[in-house]
Formats: structure tokens, C-alpha cells, sequence
């Protein structure tokens, strides 16, 4: 109901009528409609008699006059509270609860009235229209079995009980809430999405409808939508925390990363071992560059929730771009995670691969990223060229957990035998269908990332299981058993900190898809410009205060430079604000800042229109954006680390025939930096040629790289069918 309290007067202003006065006068206006001004008045009178019961009455029959029962109700309780006496608090209050659908506590409410004499042609009227409404809606049974299947996830028993339901009684909302919710664990997300929306539609103030309806649009890439749905649950019930949690990673996925914090932190305090809430607020906290903030996040989910594989995940990612995280701590903790996944798991101890060496070999591929995302665009190309020059020798099978689909999935469909769609599926019938598939080499393209599916790997439903492309330090899943590299990213002094067997590959573990989109290579900007402007595109979650520093020596020791930075996070006026006190912190003005956030890919790559010299972060390079950089006819300088994932740089810049652009520590990080910067006229041939040089190079030559591909898959399998000859 819409308060107008600002637009007819202050409170303090009729509050300084007699009581009395006011209310004959707000009974005045609503006898004649005048609602607002009603409103207005019954509202003043409750800022100093809070517990008034005509006041409380009026003003909750008034919000049922506006067809906004849910908001009448707490008034009508106090009206009744405060005077059980007068009948007509009964009538009143008993019809709101019909109203909103809590039919079993208005019938507690009337039973309760009769044994205090309550009777008469109204009171047989509300018996009549429970009566009713007992004949149009499911017991109490139907709705606690139906609801116990879903909570327990039995979705395949739940859906035909929702349909029956719906089909029975279509005009009761908690059938068609369960029925979104259980179509959405299915997949069938257009299918949710109406199913909820009659929830609603049928159920206005029920805030888990309105939940539901906010998941279904979250899911569908319509945020705002999902925000308004979230409110409005809100609105409903304040103390919802699950609405608070997933508002925040809906305002998260708009950039407004502030208020994503204090979606979180409400949720917390609420709930405070919300787990899933920990783990966000850390996801958020990461953006935010508060490394050690969420860390502690994750320990807290995982303290709630020991068996919660995605926080551990996420403490490892966090890991990762801490800068003086020692490798046998990240090991330890991968083991841990690996053990739990591994207690999760029956795995598979035979399968329906026949030991032979030189057989057409089923390739399973896992991952909710065959879109415009990294791993598509390091995939497509790859795939194209196996497909083409191995056809009858390899076939790919492909496993999304992502529900979401653009051109560049319906390219990669292509190329492959088959593509599931396994949104929803437990880690047992994931392995199941993957085992029945007799899939002989399954490939991972997540590792720790977003929800991956990790866990289902350690079920071990193919006899060779790899991790591959999508991340750079060890799983600690026994069950995979290669790790995929090359000679320049893992050195072997590193290998002792994997639990997988080290394959490398002999130029690169990554090959890149040219992007498919037609953007010449500029003219170098100093040129015009008159000095050099550094730019890094990377996630500002890896430019720790480690970085900071250094780049602010390289801005002061190349005069009237300028860095530009492109990052989703930067959408966020707390996050700019931020980014330029950490400068600022170093000597270096807000004026030699570019901070710019996420555009489509047409014009992130554009703005390297603008970019003369690339600056790679550390100890988490860049994989895409410095590939995407070289193509622009930017080189990157890169800081070559000692673990596998602070050497990707280094992998890339290496390949592409660029040894001049590797820093082997900070101090010669800087001095490259000024040394490339002066030299102009060097820097401007280079940008001329360097597409033309990274097209032909190992990192975008994709049927160069599926010759050492291939030789390494069936290098895999030849092993194993060795190993399963020799048991024989």
C-alpha cells in the first residue's frame, strides 16, 4: 500500500489534533473514498498511540480495500490484540488471512472466536467461504509430501505430483511454485519461468513465490527483472534471508558490488551461519580486493557447512591470487577437498572401454562455459581442427551444466557427436550417463571455477579423466589423473605440488580462436598522443597491493604516462573511488588513471585502440585478455613467477615469439617498461606486424596445435589399455 505521507501533510502536523478528532475525521475521508487522506491520519494517530485499536482496524481494512492483504494484517492482529472484544476485529481479521491464502489460520482464528460467543450471518459467511476454498485447494498432506520431495531433491518424483497438482488445483499457487522450481532443477527454464509467474500471479503475498519468480529471471540473464521479484519477497517478509543473499548476487551481477555487500551482510545477520551467504560475501569481497576479507569468508562457509565443495573451491581460487601463498599450503588444501569429494563418491571401477589402443576414441568434454566466455573462445578453434584432421580417430561428447546458449555454442555443437544438457543433474547421474556413454577420456575445463562439477569426476565414470584449460594449479581430485601443460608454464621442480600426472604438451597447453569479429589493428597511440598510455583489461581481483606498487614505479619512472584499466568491477563508483586512492596512495594522481568497466567484446577490443604497451598482472596473468591484446597489436609484458598458474604469462609472451617482453623480477619489470616506452618508433613496427605474428604462432594455430593434442590423448589411452593389458 503506498504510504502518502508526503504528499498530504506531515504527521506531526495532524498529530497535533485531539485524538479523537483525528480519527472521526480519517473515518470522514474513508467514507468517501479518500483513501490517502484516510491513510494519513490512521498513521498519525499510530505514531502516538501505537496499539489504537480503531486506528489499527481501519487502517488494515483500508489495505484490504487496495487489494494489499499482507500489509493489513499485523494492523488487524493489534486491532484484535488490543480489544477481543469487539466482533467486527474478528470478521475483519479472519478475511485478511483468507485473502492471503493462510486458510488453515483463519480457521483457527474463527474457532477461537465462536468459543468466545463470536457468531451471526457473517461469521456463517466466512464458514461458507472456507468451506470453499478447503473444496479448491490440496490437504495439507498433498503440500507436505510435494514439499518434502523437492527439499530432499527427488525432482523426477516431484515434477508429475506438481502437474497433478496444477492440473487439480489450478487456481492454488503452491502446485505451480513447485512445479517452477522443480522444471527449473530440470532445465526447462522457459517452462519455470511461466510456471512461477502463475505462482505469483495466484499467491501476490506470498514472499517464497516471489523468490522463486526472482531465481527463474536470475537464471534467464534478466536482472533486472530478478531485482524487482527479490524486492518484492522482501517487501513481504524483511527477515527472508535467502532473498537478501540472492539479491546480492543479482545487484553483484549488475556491478553494483557495494550493495551486493550489504545484501549479504543482512542476510548474515539474520542468519548467521548462513554458509551460502559467507561464500558470496567472499565471492564479492574478492572483487572487491579484499583478498584476506574473503578468505576468511570461505573458512566461515566451510565452518557452517564442512561438505561444501564450492566454498572450498573458492578458498582455493582465493588462494591463488594471494601473492605469497606457499605452493605446499595450496596442495594441502587441494588434498583436503579432493578427500571430500572422494567420500562423496562411489567410483566406478569398470567401464565399458575395450582395452584397444588404436580405437576411435570417445572424448567427454565438462563445462557450463561453451559460450562467449574463455574457455569458449580458447575451445572453438581447437575442436574445429580435431574434428577436421581426426575424424576417424576422435569424437566429442560435451556435458554443459550451463543452461545459458549464444552463437558461439551452437559453433562448438557442431563439431562435437553429442551435447547434454546436464543443468540440475546430482554428481551420480551426471557419472551414470557419462559411464553409459562409454566415454573413455573425460576432460575437465573448469577446475575450481564458478559451480564446476568436480566432485562428479571423482566417481571416476571414465577410465582416463584429464584437467585441461580452464585452470592452473592441481585439482587434488585423485581421481583425474593428467594435468595438461607445457614446457614453459609448469617447470618440473613444480610437479611435486599436483596430484595429477604432469602431460605437456611440447610449444603451449593453450590455443587461441581468432576473434570473430571484423577490428583492424590501430595506428600506435603515442604517436599522436605524445606519451605512452599502459592498460591492463584484466578482473581487478588480481591487482593486489603487490601490483599497485610496481605499477605505480613504472608510471613514475615514464613521465606523463598513463595507465588504463578496463574491469567489470569498475562499473561501481565505490570500486573507481577506491582504485584511485590505492594509486593515489603511491604518488600517482587520479588524472593518469583510464578507468573504464565491461563493454560488449566489439568494443572491449576497440579500446585497445587506445593502449600501447599491455601490463600483465601477477601472480595471476592474463590468459584471454593478454591473447586478445596480441591480437590488437599490444604487446604484454608479463613477470614470470615460479608456480604454474604465475607462468602463464610467460607461456603466452614466449609462443608468440616476444622474449624480451619476460620481467624475471620487479626490478627488470620496471626497467623493460621504461626501456619499451622510449622506444617508440620500435613499438610502433611491432604493432604493425604482431597480429600477423600471433595468427602463425603456436597460440592461434589450431590445426598445429591438435596434431599435439591428439598425440597427447592417445598417448593417455595407449597407457591405459598397457595397464589394463598387463592385469589381465
Amino acid at each position: 500500500m503506498k504510504s502518502i505521507m508526503n504528499d498530504a501533510g506531515s504527521p506531526q502536523q495532524t498529530a497535533t489534533l485531539p485524538i479523537d478528532q483525528a480519527l472521526q475525521q480519517a473515518i470522514a475521508h474513508h467514507q468517501a473514498g479518500q483513501l490517502p487522506d484516510a491513510e494519513r491520519l490512521y498513521r498519525a494517530i499510530l505514531q502516538t498511540r501505537p496499539n489504537h485499536p480503531d486506528a489499527n482496524h481501519n487502517l488494515g481494512v483500508l489495505a484490504v480495500q487496495v487489494k494489499q492483504p499482507a500489509v493489513g494484517l499485523p494492523h488487524l492482529k493489534t486491532a484484535l490484540e488490543s480489544n477481543p472484544n469487539q466482533g467486527q476485529y474478528w470478521l475483519s481479521y479472519i478475511d485478511a488471512l483468507i485473502q492471503t491464502g493462510q486458510t488453515d489460520a483463519a480457521r483457527q482464528v474463527l474457532a477461537q472466536g465462536r468459543q468466545l460467543g463470536l457468531n451471526g450471518e457473517a461469521v456463517e459467511a466466512l464458514v461458507g467461504r472456507l468451506e470453499v476454498s478447503s473444496e479448491d485447494e490440496p490437504s495439507p498432506q498433498e503440500i507436505n509430501t510435494l514439499a518434502a520431495l523437492f527439499t530432499e531433491g527427488r525432482y523426477t518424483e516431484a515434477a508429475p505430483l506438481a502437474q497433478t497438482m496444477t492440473e487439480r488445483f489450478p487456481l492454488h499457487g503452491f502446485g505451480w511454485k513447485i512445479l517452477g522450481a522443480v522444471l527449473q532443477q530440470m532445465g526447462r527454464n522457459a517452462d519455470a519461468l511461466e510456471s512461477k509467474q502463475k505462482a505469483v500471479a495466484l499467491s501476490p503475498n506470498d514472499a517464497g513465490a516471489h523468490y522463486n519468480l526472482g531465481n527463474a529471471f536470475k537464471l534467464l540473464a534478466r536482472l533486472d527483472e530478478a531485482e524487482v521479484s527479490y524486492r518484492r519477497a522482501l517487501q513481504i517478509n524483511p527477515g527472508y534471508a535467502e532473498a537478501h543473499d540472492n539479491l546480492g548476487s543479482t545487484l553483484k551481477e549488475l556491478g553494483r558490488l557495494d550493495e551486493a555487500k550489504t545484501s549479504y551482510r543482512r542476510a548474515l545477520e539474520i542468519k548467521p551461519d548462513f554458509a551460502e551467504a559467507h561464500n558470496n560475501l567472499g565471492i564479492v569481497l574478492i572483487d572487491l580486493g579484499r583478498l584476506e576479507d574473503a578468505v576468511a569468508c570461505f573458512r566461515c562457509a566451510l565452518k557452517s557447512k564442512p561438505a561444501f565443495t564450492q566454498a572450498h573451491s573458492n578458498l582455493l581460487l582465493s588462494y591463488n591470487l594471494l601473492p605469497q601463498q606457499p605452493p605446499a599450503e595450496m596442495l594441502t588444501a587441494a588434498r583436503h577437498y579432493g578427500e571430500l569429494v572422494a567420500r562423496l563418491a562411489h567410483p566406478y571401477h569398470s567401464w565399458h572401454s575395450a582395452p584397444d589402443p588404436s580405437k576411435k576414441l570417445r572424448v567427454g568434454l565438462v563445462s557450463g562455459d561453451f559460450i562467449n566466455h574463455p574457455v569458449g573462445y580458447f575451445i572453438e578453434g581447437v575442436l574445429k581442427s580435431l574434428t577436421t584432421q581426426f575424424a576417424g580417430r576422435l569424437e566429442f561428447y560435451v556435458y554443459s551444466w550451463s543452461p545459458r546458449t549464444d552463437t558461439l555454442t551452437e559453433r562448438i555443437k557442431a563439431c562435437c557427436q553429442d551435447w547434454r544438457t546436464v543443468v540440475g543433474q546430482s554428481d551420480e547421474t551426471l557419472a551414470r550417463q557419462i559411464h553409459d556413454d562409454g566415454i573413455d577420456i573425460l576432460i575437465d575445463l573448469s577446475g575450481h571455477f564458478d559451480s564446476n562439477r568436480l566432485p562428479m569426476f571423482a566417481w571416476k565414470p571414465a577410465p582416463v579423466q584429464v584437467s585441461w584449460l580452464g585452470y592452473f594449479a592441481t585439482t587434488g581430485v585423485a581421481a583425474i589423473d593428467y594435468l595438461i601443460a607445457d614446457p614453459w608454464t609448469l617447470p618440473e621442480t613444480e610437479e611435486a605440488y599436483f596430484t595429477e600426472k604432469i602431460w605437456r604438451l611440447p610449444e603451449t597447453r593453450l590455443c587461441f580462436t581468432p576473434p570473430d569479429i571484423d577490428l583492424e589493428v590501430s595506428p600506435l597511440p603515442a604517436l599522436t598522443n605524445g606519451y605512452v598510455t599502459f592498460g591492463c583489461f584484466n578482473s581487478l581481483a588480481k591487482m593486489n597491493d603487490d601490483i599497485v606498487t610496481l605499477w605505480s614505479r613504472v608510471l613514475a619512472s615514464v613521465p606523463d604516462s598513463q595507465l588504463f584499466l578496463k574491469a567489470k568491477q569498475l562499473k561501481d563508483d565505490s570500486v573507481r573511488q577506491n582504485t584511485i586512492e590505492r594509486f593515489a596512495a603511491h604518488g600517482v594522481d587520479a588524472d593518469r588513471l583510464i578507468l573504464e568497466g565491461s563493454e560488449s567484446r566489439a568494443r572491449y577490443l576497440a579500446a585497445y585502440h587506445r593502449v600501447d604497451i599491455a601490463l600483465d598482472p601477477f601472480p595471476y596473468p592474463g590468459g584471454t585478455t593478454s591473447v586478445e591484446s596480441l591480437w590488437m597489436g599490444v604487446p604484454v609484458l608479463t613477470l614470470a613467477g615460479e608456480r604454474f598458474l604465475s607462468r602463464q604469462g610467460v607461456g603466452i609472451v614466449m609462443n608468440a615469439g616476444l622474449p624480451e617482453w619476460v620481467a624475471i623480477d620487479t626490478d627488470d619489470y620496471v626497467a623493460r617498461a621504461v626501456s619499451h616506452a622510449r622506444d617508440v618508433q620500435r613499438l610502433a613496427k611491432l604493432r604493425n606486424k604482431l597480429r600477423q605474428q600471433v595468427l602463425t604462432s603456436p597460440i592461434m594455430d589450431a590445426r598445429r596445435f591438435a596434431i599435439h593434442f591428439e598425440a597427447a590423448l592417445r598417448g593417455m589411452w595407449r597407457i591405459w589399455c598397457a595397464r589394463q593389458q598387463g592385469s589381465e
